[in-house]
Order: C-alpha cells, then sequence, then structure tokens
C-alpha cells in the first residue's frame, strides 16, 4: 500500500496525534505539585487570611463543609459567608455556625443587581468585605482534609512571590459511570489548558478552580475583583487568567488536602456543565461541532477501524489505541479514579462532547442560560469577554 493512500495517511496521521499527547501530557502532569508536598520557609508573621464562600441553597453541605475549613490551623482568620439568595434553610444554617465561630461573618444577599451572576457578585461583595492580605475563595461543599494546608499554601506563595494558587480536589463518593466521565473531563482539561504551563510567566495558559482560588488581596483589587468575571460562568477559570495578567500563578494537585462531591450522578454532572461548557469556547458557533469531530476522529473511529480495516492501516490504529487507553490509564493517577476508568477514555470524551454541543443548543434556543434561578441574554454574556 503506497504512502500516499488516503486510508494510511489518515491512520498515520492519528497516530502521530497521540504520539505528540503522549509526549506532552504525561510529562506535564508529573510536573504539576501536590498542595499536601508543598515546602518552603515559614514566614515570621503569618498574612491575615480571609476566605470568602458563596452559598446558595447549600443547606445540605454547608453544616458539613465549613467546620473543616474552622479546623485549619492558620493562625490568622477570617471567614466570610455569603447567602445567595437561597430558598432553603442555607441562611439559617450560616446564621447558626456564626453564633458559635466568632471567626465567621454572614452577608446575606437579598436582590441581584442587573448584569452580574450570582455566584460572582456574591464572591466580589464577600471580597469588598475582606481584610485578609490573601483572599481565598472556595466552594460550600468543599472539605478541608488537612488542617495544616493553608499554612503550607500561604508560606510556599509567599516564597515564590506568587499572586495566584489554584488546587483541583478530589472527588468523593461518586459511582463508576461518573468516575469515567471525570477522567475523560480531566484529560480534556489537561490537553486544552495545559496546566503545568501556568506556572511559566511566558506562557499563556492559566487556570483556576473554584474549590481553592488563592489570591493575593492587592493584585486582586488592582485588576478589579470580580467585576471583569460580571457575566462569566466560568469565573474560577477566568479568575486564574485575570490574576496571571497581573503577576505569577501556579496550578497544583488537592488530592489529600481538599475533597468535593462535584456532581452525585452523570446526569447530575451533564446538567451543571451546560451553564458553562459553551462559554469556556467563548460561545463560538463553530467550536462544539469541531470538539465532536475531533472526539469521532480521535477517540471512536480508531476503535471501530480495528474492525474495519486490514494490515498495515490496522497495526497503525492499533497502536493508537493503545497509546489512547494508556493516557486514560496514566490519567487516573491524578484524578484519583480507578484505573481502569482510563480504559473507557473514548466513552467519556463522547459524553464530554455532548455537553459541550447540547450546551450549545440550549444556549440558544433558550437565547442564554439559567443559573441558580436567574436567566442571562446570550448577548450580554458573549460581551462580558476576557
Amino acid at each position: 500500500m503506497p504512502w500516499s493512500d488516503p486510508a494510511l495517511l489518515t491512520a498515520a496521521f492519528i497516530l502521530l496525534v497521540w504520539i505528540g499527547a503522549a509526549v506532552f501530557v504525561m510529562p506535564g502532569n508529573r510536573r504539576l505539585r501536590r498542595l499536601t508536598q508543598l515546602r518552603a520557609p515559614e514566614p515570621t508573621l503569618w498574612p491575615r487570611v480571609s476566605v470568602v464562600i458563596a452559598a446558595r441553597n447549600e443547606a445540605t453541605t454547608v453544616g458539613r463543609a465549613l467546620p473543616t475549613l474552622f479546623a485549619l490551623d492558620y493562625p490568622e482568620l477570617e471567614f466570610i459567608a455569603v447567602n445567595d439568595r437561597s430558598e432553603d434553610a442555607t441562611g439559617a444554617m450560616l446564621d447558626r455556625l456564626a453564633a458559635n465561630e466568632p471567626r465567621l461573618r454572614i452577608v446575606h444577599v437579598s436582590a441581584l443587581p442587573p448584569g452580574w451572576i450570582g455566584k460572582n457578585h456574591a464572591l466580589h461583595l464577600g471580597a469588598a468585605q475582606a481584610a485578609g492580605q490573601w483572599i481565598l475563595f472556595t466552594d460550600a461543599d468543599v472539605h478541608f482534609l488537612a488542617p495544616d494546608v493553608l499554612r503550607r499554601t500561604i508560606a510556599y506563595a509567599q516564597a515564590q512571590s506568587l499572586d495566584h494558587l489554584t488546587a483541583v480536589p478530589s472527588l468523593s463518593g461518586h459511582g463508576h459511570g461518573l468516575g469515567i466521565c471525570v477522567n475523560a473531563f480531566s484529560f480534556a482539561f489537561s490537553v486544552w489548558l495545559q496546566p503545568w504551563l501556568v506556572r511559566q510567566p511566558r506562557r499563556r495558559a492559566h487556570a483556576g478552580v473554584g474549590a481553592f482560588n488563592l489570591v493575593r488581596t492587592a493584585a486582586y483589587r488592582k485588576l478589579g475583583g470580580h467585576a471583569p468575571l460580571r457575566l462569566r460562568p466560568d469565573d474560577d477559570i477566568k479568575l486564574g487568567k485575570l490574576m496571571k495578567t497581573g503577576g505569577p500563578s501556579e496550578f497544583v494537585l488537592g488530592a489529600g488536602a481538599l475533597e468535593v462531591e462535584w456532581y452525585d450522578s452523570v446526569g447530575g454532572m451533564i446538567r451543571g456543565m451546560m451553564k458553562n461548557a459553551y462559554a469556556g469556547g467563548e460561545y463560538r458557533c463553530w467550536l462544539p461541532s469541531l470538539a465532536a469531530g475531533l472526539t469521532g476522529l480521535l477517540y471512536l473511529w480508531p476503535l471501530a477501524a480495528l474492525a474495519l480495516t486490514a494490515s498495515p492501516v490496522w497495526w497503525l490504529y492499533a497502536a493508537s489505541v493503545a497509546l489512547m487507553l494508556l493516557l486514560g490509564c496514566d490519567q487516573t493517577r491524578f484524578t484519583g479514579g480507578r484505573w481502569w476508568h482510563g480504559l473507557l477514555l473514548p466513552l467519556g470524551m463522547a459524553v464530554f462532547a455532548f455537553i459541550i454541543l447540547r450546551s450549545q443548543w440550549v444556549t440558544h434556543r433558550t437565547g442564554g442560560i439559567t443559573w441558580r434561578g436567574t436567566h442571562y441574554a446570550l448577548r450580554d454574556l458573549k460581551a462580558n469577554r476576557l
């Protein structure tokens, strides 16, 4: 079979893509530091840290998550929890926690001003009241597993002269279906955002995770706080981008120090990601179709080709599938899932492509997104570029 044969060229191209992915992603993931292993000399005087939490309808989670924050052994801490128009017992639960924890202040929001997404407005309000030299943005369902995690992080951030440090938590309580999808999402995250390059100032790579976004207060306020992110449903990632325009940033792994349930099922993940999957591509109409096409070409077609092609094309596809599954299994070392979840990477990526396509369809059908009970028009969302 001549090398000019289209079938052979296609198979060779796909194999080259997977070789490139292996050379790029596997060493990259290994360059990521872990939150539990950060080492730096402790400062003589610990700077004050303000922890800001936005909560809406979190009555079932906030009572278990916030006490893990209170157990941190950091010496200079204040907590600001913003009750964002909750319709359940979240406000009452926060007030009860504050009655027993003098470091905790509660801000109750009853109305959302125009031009703001509720969570972003709540975080902006909370940060405006922060007295700390550092602000840690976290979520109302995140559990802090290591009491010394904040001391390690602040000592490291100051020693490295960082303005921003973000950490991805491990996931708890998820079944195998969700584990397969989370592993695929993590792999896509690695390929798209290249988190190991975040700490390199000359690289455009940036990242942020809502569970743990630590910012230097002076730099954050100089950049306008959350105001530039008013209508960004992907506010955590874009906060990372915003902060990197001002100073050094770093992405680390939080396994062993941070834990969150995230979603309770694959269906919950699909519904939850409707609001931000399309936003991640800046609402570009062509991008979801491209993502779906690449998923079919790189993840699904090589599997089908094993049953439809013959040597030597078959061997090229067999090598592509082997590399794909190796990468999928290797990714579980960093997501915390079972190793065999990586063997179903193509299935997880197909679900992820479906989420992006459905997010686009729902956004255009409804003229925007609905999040936390409020509808936001697509024209306004598209205008808030960063």
